[in-house]
């Protein structure tokens, strides 16, 4: 790992643990403070998760903004309650702020982490455990997710009722790729999926992932890099 990635790196882990285990400690720290040992029980319990978490989605950036907004919002909501000495209604208009203002905190703490790891995206990536999700061009809703053993390619449909969970994705054991390419589109190609992909035709940069018998064409702007990550992590699957 260079030193600019090394650098990226720590701060990355340092703000993400900042949203998993620096927002529960900073409430459970005020509860003890304002509070009896009986308030500090959600804080505690929300530390020994967002712990739990730390371990197993520190590198998964997919997951951050989601567990920022509910830490924020949670600890926002609680340190309102603490006081209890304010009127109902009040409370209530202060359970509301607090409520987006934690959860817009802890989003935008995850958006600075996520930001700082992939932008710009370094190919050196590709041998770190980081989980690293890229949106597709023109395939609406449609995003590449390379993972430490996988790579998948998951939609969402437009019209979300009777869609199958089963049908929206795929997932290939990076030992069943058996090719990656950069191609560049002219955007009058028919492309065709393996799943149902609401597609515009896009001209550009591209990359043709082929794994478990099927052919998958992924309009990118970051093709290169992405076909130097994959690559490097097929190599390393089957080393």
């Amino acid at each position: 790992m260079s030193g600019e990635l090394a650098r990226r790196h720590r701060k990355v882990q340092l703000v993400v643990g900042l949203i998993y285990l620096g927002i529960p400690a900073l409430t459970l720290a005020v509860s003890l403070w304002t509070a009896s040992w009986t308030g500090a029980v959600l804080p505690g319990l929300l530390l020994v998760l967002g712990a739990l978490l730390f371990t197993r989605q520190r590198f998964r950036p997919q997951r951050w903004r989601m567990t920022g907004a509910l830490f924020g919002a949670v600890a926002g909501v609680y340190l309102t309650l603490v006081p209890d000495n304010f009127e109902l209604l009040f409370v209530l208009l202060a359970v509301l702020v607090s409520w987006w203002i934690g959860a817009g905190v802890g989003v935008a703490l995850a958006a600075y982490a996520e930001r700082t790891l992939l932008v710009p995206v370094d190919p050196e990536l590709a041998g770190t455990p980081y989980e690293l999700a890229f949106r597709l061009r023109g395939l609406w809703g449609t995003t590449l997710v390379l993972g430490s053993e996988s790579v998948s390619i998951h939609t969402i449909p437009r019209k979300l009722r009777g869609a199958n969970p089963e049908d929206l994705r795929r997932t290939y054991p990076f030992t069943k790729v058996t090719g990656v390419h950069e191609v560049s589109l002219t955007g009058s190609e028919r492309l065709r999926f393996p799943i149902p992909v609401t597609a515009v035709h896009t001209a550009g940069p591209a990359v043709i992932l082929q794994a478990g018998g099927d052919d998958w064409v992924l309009p990118t702007n970051l093709a290169a890099t992405i076909t130097q990550l994959l690559q490097h992590r097929v190599d390393g699957a089957s080393a």
